[in-house]
């Protein structure tokens, strides 16, 4: 298993990164603040006003250092990747699979999505008492996965997750803590801008995990480009946002709700835009950043390969079984739902 490497966020204005020999040097008001070994990096993401040399960048992609741009409210902008890894024959068999037999594996990232979902609501429940609508919530994700099995049109597939997704949101203010809820109040899933704070936190995480699946797609050889649930369009991370669905509920939501519900994050780290755009303060995003790796660290048993891994290696693990799907080393890619 790969080791784990680490992510590094640049997020202070005027930063200016370079390269110095085989590390990577991060200079603030023209002092060194930071210099690290590059074989100790793996994805580099930049957040507002950062400067990058060119020397970096080339040997960012010659040592397979992905580099992420985000504007300082989280919105992508752009990605710089080295040359594609792998062969020609996976990527070929990853193209024939999305236009021939796309519904085998959109089947299984939906079902992946709405069990663990699922979960992520009956274990609030457990830690926080029965609720009338979760429960009605939980059973009609339970039928959804049932008609999930008898479909055979993958638009159909869509709709079943589009439903499902919106039942599942229209509960979610339901898993913050009755306390917490007037400061952070949800009513439904918002997205370009997020217009609360739930939203704000939501979108943010689901933003990193989604370049983290790309670099763990590139690193097997996999096209994160071309999907099999999401439609292709140009720029779009079609893959990477299919492999997003197992993670979401499991990985990014549980991750916010603990924020909230353990006042890790409060009313004060936000700031309203005039276009009622809501984002976090620069100091808050930090503190997002900090729990966000330090959740990497965490370990479990995968639920496949029953290997002991670090939270943060799930991409690259479910990025390898895939690969091996997609050669036909494995009758059936197997998702991550969680136990």
């Amino acid at each position: 298993m790969k080791k784990l490497l680490n992510n590094l966020y640049v997020t202070t204005n005027g930063s200016y990164i370079r390269k110095e020999r085989d590390t990577l040097a991060i200079e603030q008001e023209g002092k060194k603040v930071l210099q690290l070994p590059f074989h100790a990096i793996q994805n580099l993401f930049c957040f507002g006003r950062i400067m990058v040399s060119p020397d970096l960048m080339a040997a960012c992609g010659e040592k397979g250092i992905s580099i992420s741009f985000f504007s300082e409210y989280g919105k992508f902008q752009s990605r710089l990747q080295g040359p594609q890894s792998g062969n020609v024959l996976l990527r070929r068999a990853q193209y024939r699979e999305a236009d021939e037999t796309p519904d085998v594996l959109a089947r299984l990232f939906i079902a992946a999505k709405l069990s663990n979902c699922r979960t992520t609501v009956m274990r609030h429940q457990r830690n926080h008492g029965k609720h009338e609508e979760l429960e009605r919530l939980v059973a009609y994700l339970g039928r959804n996965l049932k008609r999930l099995q008898r479909c055979d049109d993958i638009d159909r597939m869509r709709g079943i997750e589009g439903d499902s997704a919106a039942s599942y949101f229209g509960c979610f203010s339901h898993l913050i803590v009755d306390n917490l809820k007037a400061s952070f109040p949800f009513s439904g899933r918002t997205k370009r801008p997020p217009l609360d704070r739930v939203n704000a936190l939501l979108s943010f995480a689901y933003t990193l995990l989604t370049h983290e699946i790309a670099s763990a797609l590139q690193g097997v050889g996999i096209d994160p480009y071309v999907g099999f649930l999401h439609t292709d369009r140009p720029g779009r991370l079609s893959l990477a946002l299919d492999m997003l669905e197992e993670f979401r509920a499991w990985w990014c939501d549980r991750f916010v709700l603990t924020l909230i519900n353990r006042k890790q994050i409060s009313v004060d780290d936000f700031i309203e835009e005039g276009s009622g755009a809501i984002r976090l303060k620069d100091d808050a995003r930090k503190k997002f950043l900090t729990a966000w790796q330090e959740r990497k660290q965490d370990e479990l048993q995968h639920p496949y390969t029953d290997e002991k891994i670090h939270t943060g290696l799930l991409p690259h693990a479910q990025a390898m079984l895939l690969s091996r799907y997609l050669r036909k080393d494995m009758e059936i890619y197997t998702p991550f739902i969680s136990r």
